[in-house]
């Protein structure tokens, strides 16, 4: 049991590596992410409140996709 959770872990830590590797080459390809309509953003003096809701959704709706997918694959 714990050694498959070891092997678990390490998994999704080499999948969250190329994950931000991949982010990180490209530069700013990504920039339009956090910054689409419906995101809030709130700048005063001293003060700044930044809710990414519109972006948030449109990464729940992807990795749901992503892991409808891969389910359907397995079997």
């Amino acid at each position: 049991m714990i050694q498959q959770t070891g092997k678990y872990m390490i998994i999704i830590g080499a999948i969250l590596v190329v994950v931000g590797a991949i982010l990180l080459l490209p530069g700013n390809k990504f920039q339009w992410f956090g910054n689409l309509p419906g995101d809030i953003k709130i700048k005063r003096d001293h003060f700044v409140f930044y809710a990414p809701i519109v972006s948030m959704i449109l990464l729940s709706v992807f990795l749901s996709f992503l892991f409808w997918l891969i389910s359907k694959i397995r079997f």
